[in-house]
């Protein structure tokens, strides 16, 4: 699954470098720009719904961080 994610992200970054590089380059209103930031705004979408269907299928487990961190603190109970 990491070597999935990880060719997803260098996609995306290619698509970003020529979506900059036809920004730059195309003098004429060439689409080649917006077809570029199109894939990469797909990619992006398409790599987050994939995320989510693996956390879902048990593929992918968080980590990192301890399960009390994100909970809320006991609440102060008043001395005896």
């Amino acid at each position: 699954m990491r070597i999935v994610v990880i060719l997803f992200l260098l996609v995306i970054l290619a698509s970003l470098g020529s979506g900059l590089y036809y920004l730059l380059k195309d003098r004429n209103r060439s689409p080649r720009t917006v077809k570029a930031l199109t894939l990469r705004i797909s990619l992006s979408v398409l790599l987050f719904f994939l995320l989510l269907l693996a956390y879902r299928a048990g593929w992918l487990q968080p980590h990192g961080l301890r399960s009390g961190l994100l909970a809320r603190p006991p609440a102060p109970t008043a001395p005896r």
